[in-house]
């Protein structure tokens, strides 16, 4: 079976600044991802790249079997789910909260004249109900806090029932009660044999879920450790991804940093 994500040599250029420079990395089916990385390491630019939303300047990008730049970039987007800040800007203010999630089925960003059956309506409420909002269904999307705005927007992202699903940092914004909820539900959804490969963007190793099985550091366009999480996690490779020395903890799949304080080593 082809690989769910294949980057083969991947350079992207912004003027004569690489963003991505030579990036090689799968993502293979069963597989769920964590990308971390500062400021400015190129984990948006994946997100679009994955995502079917941005181009390679060099090399080739696979996204579920299909080459972007030879596909009907339209069909493979309503293959792919999406939540991120990008996303969320284009969706109107008026939109009701359900619709925002309903009409993901058909790849859209607000409601038209298109019916939806019962079935979607009653999927639209689960998955909001999923990530700790359905009593926010009736709301307009522009009356919803940030926090609220991003867990409608990753039961958007699974109601086309996706076979890759791509979170760009969905936490931000949630306080401790919004993030375990958000995390929770993550991790059941990875518990389904069914799920689709997950690809989650963050800076905190704190929102990583204790389900996820890989791990994809960047930095300066540059990956600094690929592979299974465990072994991609630890002090040496993220002090060199942040560019500070941090211990790292991990407790029940779920990971912890902190700076190593001045005089202390270990």
């Amino acid at each position: 079976m082809p690989a769910i994500l294949h980057l083969n040599q991947v350079t992207v250029r912004r003027g004569n600044r690489p963003i991505l420079d030579g990036i090689t990395w799968q993502v293979n089916e069963g597989e769920h991802w964590v990308v971390l990385g500062p400021n400015g390491a190129g984990k948006t630019t994946v997100v679009q790249l994955a995502s079917g939303r941005m181009y390679p300047t060099r090399g080739t990008v696979e996204v579920l079997g299909e080459r972007l730049g030879q596909v009907d970039i339209s069909e493979l987007r309503t293959r792919v789910g999406l939540s991120s800040s990008a996303l969320s800007e284009r969706i109107a203010a008026t939109e009701r909260v359900q619709d925002v999630v309903l009409t993901a089925a058909y790849g859209m960003t607000g409601r038209w004249r298109e019916e939806y059956e019962s079935e979607d309506l009653g999927r639209a409420r689960a998955l909001l109900g999923a990530f700790g909002v359905a009593e926010l269904a009736e709301r307009r999307y522009g009356t919803l806090s940030e926090g609220e705005r991003k867990r409608v927007q990753v039961a958007r992202s699974l109601m086309s029932d996706p076979e890759l699903l791509v979170l760009d940092e969905p936490a931000a914004g949630l306080d401790l009660a919004g993030r375990e909820i958000l995390l929770r539900a993550l991790d059941e959804i990875v518990a389904d044999p069914a799920a689709p490969a997950l690809l989650l963007i963050t800076h905190h190793v704190e929102e990583i879920p204790a389900a996820f099985t890989h791990g994809l550091l960047l930095r300066e366009g540059q990956v600094e450790a690929a592979g299974e999480l465990d072994q991609v996690m630890t002090p040496a490779n993220l002090s060199r991804t942040f560019g500070i020395e941090l211990d790292v903890d991990s407790k029940d799949g779920r990971y912890a940093a902190r700076a190593v304080r001045a005089g202390r080593k270990g």
